[in-house]
């Protein structure tokens, strides 16, 4: 593979990784409902605004990476 080209196999395992971690802060955090299928926002929980950042900042970023190297080899191949 040439130095410049990015693995996309290993960014999109990355972009997974972002959201699982995300997901899974949710999880932890927010209550589920009855069915335990949907969260459950009712009581307002308080999540921890730092927190919550942390997480979506590093899906956002894996993703807007991801959309970059995708589009740039869609423009290569028109």
């Amino acid at each position: 593979m040439n130095p410049n080209e990015i693995d996309i196999e290993k960014e999109l395992e990355k972009l997974l990784d972002a959201r699982d971690a995300f997901m899974a802060y949710i999880d932890a955090t927010v209550p589920k409902d009855s069915k335990g299928i949907a969260f459950d926002f009712s009581e307002n929980p308080m999540l921890d605004a730092k927190s919550v950042y942390e997480h979506f900042y590093k899906l956002d970023y894996q993703a807007r990476k991801v959309r970059g190297f995708v589009i740039r080899n869609l423009v290569n191949k028109a």
